[in-house]
């Protein structure tokens, strides 16, 4: 019998995955990784320094779950504008056979970054949000605030700070078009300008230095920091996470190396995994007064949930090919 593998393209893949469904399976797939339910083998990253290029290769598995997945997502940022690219390879876990291809572009990989921001908001963000800013102007600063919509609707002041203002501005216009005209969208001059008084703080940029000082955060405050996910990257203070009322991360051995929390050793056995706060074993914010922090690098458990979702929702579509030849 022949083999034959599907090919997925970005509008089919578009199709089966929104960001609530994505924010649902990645809060489990923490859960999973955190309880011993998930396979995750290191992340590779190579770089591309003639175009200043990221390239990150990611894989898991979930535990009965009927596929596996490898991810390859590139960022180009020496060119103009930048570029985020990549493709998820799904297998079957029976035989590990090819079973699709994703040619997504990259959204499953943004998609999932937004909603893990999402699982961090459910769990640690005030549950009144009126202020966010959005430190950063790309994909991200738009996938965070689509995240940050759906568990906690209501914002009514978004502030976006980044360091092209033609960026900054296109990123303001397209957050205006997507939380419609009860939000206001400005653009902050400063980082501080940004940050000062706001209930939920998003950084994803790709800085090697601190961009969010301590002082500049209200009691209460929700920091979502997304942007460290390689050796020497750094977006926050490390005041700040040692100031935490609760600090939270996707995996506490990845941040330790890649995230904020690399920057911070000493807090490294404080740190709570976001799995274990979505599965109860730690709580989550308890106090209104509380500073709470969750640092994000990625999991390669997020893109196999993801891809298990528009396997399962993507019935019919795409194109099959023979892959025996024949």
């Amino acid at each position: 019998m022949a083999r034959t593998v599907r090919i997925l393209r970005e509008a089919d893949v578009r199709a089966a995955l929104d960001m609530s469904a994505c924010i649902d399976a990645c809060e489990r797939a923490f859960a999973a990784y955190s309880t011993g339910g998930a396979e995750t083998p290191d992340v590779i990253h190579l770089d591309i320094p003639e175009w200043q290029g990221e390239v990150h290769v990611k894989a898991g598995y979930l535990h009965g779950a009927p596929y596996y997945a490898v991810k390859v997502a590139s960022g180009t940022y020496g060119i103009d504008p930048p570029a985020l690219d990549g493709l998820v390879t799904v297998f079957n876990a029976r035989d590990g056979s090819p079973a699709a291809f994703l040619l997504d572009n990259g959204y499953i990989t943004d998609l999932r970054t937004g909603a893990a921001g999402g699982v961090a908001a459910k769990h640690l963000a005030p549950e009144h949000v009126a202020t966010v800013a959005i430190i950063g102007t790309g994909v991200q600063a738009r996938q965070q605030m689509d995240a940050l919509t759906v568990v906690r609707p209501g914002s009514t002041d978004v502030r976006v700070w980044g360091r092209d203002a033609a960026h900054a501005a296109t990123c303001a216009d397209d957050l205006r078009a997507r939380l419609g005209a009860a939000v206001s969208v400005t653009i902050a001059e400063t980082v501080e300008a940004a940050v000062m008084g706001a209930d939920v703080v998003i950084t994803c940029t790709a800085s090697h230095e601190p961009l969010v000082q301590r002082s500049w955060l209200k009691a209460g405050a929700h920091v979502t920091a997304v942007g460290s996910d390689g050796v020497d990257k750094q977006e926050l203070d490390p005041q700040i996470l040692q100031d935490a009322d609760l600090l939270v991360v996707d995996s506490r051995d990845q941040c330790a190396r890649i995230g904020e929390l690399q920057h911070s050793p000493d807090q490294a056995d404080r740190a709570v995994e976001l799995g274990l706060v979505y599965d109860g074993s730690q709580p989550g914010r308890t106090s209104p007064d509380q500073l709470t922090v969750c640092d994000l690098t990625g999991l390669g458990v997020q893109d196999v949930a993801a891809a298990n979702v528009v396997m399962a929702g993507a019935t019919g579509a795409g194109d099959t090919i023979d892959i025996d030849g024949a």
